[in-house]
């Protein structure tokens, strides 16, 4: 197997100063009985403050795997971080020790995962849950605590949280436990949020009223923001670039709106062909074909090509690295161009 020697292109090009996070050659893997399974596959990305990067993919290309290497929240073993360096506001997170990452988390960097009802403790109302924040970072007393805990409801909007700070994580919608979710991570005003899948399991409507609710919180906090979904459908009005994974590596990445209107990658143009659309109604909906990679083996070259309609013998020995397409935007694809122009 050989890798291209084309210059590889930043996903953060062209952007003026200091990113706030910078992800460099990121390497993640997991020893398991039955092999090691290649997780994340020199990752590079970064945010700037204000800015929101989508991570884009279908479930194991390696998104979630990134953002818990991020917050160091990666279950070791079996997870182990092999290769790479986490840099946030300027020190290599890789670096630091645990003492200092739990200093970390929460007050500067916070993540919503996507199952708030599994993310929440069951027998622990929302307001004790919440005030926890403010009891262990700052010291707060219970009654202050409290009183920050309905403040922070108030702000994302949960209907009268005075009388229900004190009910328990069942007793709310799936879309109120998510606003509580959010809630939870604003708590300590962090610099960058992760969202992990933060709309899966909820309905359209609410979809639409929870990415509303954290692009208005962004641009009030002036935060970085990582949103990781697979459905390009829910970032199309919120982020600011896209990084489309797959197999653990960047396929693409792009402004939003540059991707949308003409991507450079085969599979971005599976994703989106994928998306339904009403003038299509009726017509039997598109899917890539194939299932993405086993982990443990990995196709040689590019990981695509069993699945690729534009495969060619290169795409089965060399492995394409991110070319530059643009000043903004890159391709890891031999055939870029030609996906371009289709």
């Amino acid at each position: 197997m050989t890798t291209t020697t084309e210059k590889s292109v930043n996903p953060q090009a062209g952007k003026a100063g200091t990113p706030l996070l910078e992800v460099r050659d990121l390497h993640v893997e997991f020893r398991t009985r039955d092999g090691v399974a290649k997780a994340v596959n020199g990752v590079n990305y970064s945010v700037s403050a204000g800015e929101t990067l989508a991570v884009l993919g279908e479930s194991g290309s390696g998104k979630s795997v990134t953002a818990q290497a991020i917050m160091g929240i990666l279950d070791s073993p079996p997870g182990f971080v092999t290769q790479g360096q986490i840099n946030f506001q300027g020190r290599d997170l890789l670096k630091l020790s645990e003492k200092e990452r739990r200093r970390i988390r929460g007050a500067k960097m916070a993540m919503i995962f996507q199952d708030a009802l599994s993310s929440l403790n069951p027998v622990l109302t929302v307001g004790y849950q919440l005030g926890e924040m403010f009891r262990v970072h700052q010291g707060m007393s219970r009654k202050d605590a409290k009183a920050k805990a309905i403040e922070l409801m108030d702000r994302v909007r949960i209907p009268a949280a005075r009388e229900r700070v004190n009910d328990y994580p069942h007793q709310f919608s799936g879309g109120m436990r998510q606003r509580i979710m959010i809630a939870m991570a604003l708590a300590l005003e962090p610099d960058l949020i992760i969202a992990d899948e933060p709309t899966t399991a909820l309905d359209v409507t609410v979809q639409a009223q929870v990415m509303d609710l954290l692009a208005e919180l962004q641009r009030e906090y002036h935060m970085g923001l990582i949103l990781i979904t697979h459905d390009l459908g829910v970032v199309a009005d919120v982020a600011d670039k896209i990084a489309v994974m797959y197999a653990g590596r960047i396929v693409e990445t792009a402004p939003v709106h540059e991707l949308y209107k003409q991507p450079a990658h085969p599979y971005t143009r599976g994703l989106l062909d994928s998306i339904p659309r009403l003038d299509q109604k009726g017509q039997e909906l598109y899917a890539i074909k194939g299932l993405p990679p086993n982990l443990l083996r990995i196709p040689s070259g590019c990981a695509f090509n069993p699945r690729c309609p534009m495969a060619q013998d290169v795409c089965r020995t060399d492995i394409p690295v991110l070319h530059p397409v643009t000043d903004s935007r890159g391709s890891a694809c031999h055939f870029w161009k030609e996906t371009l122009d289709g």
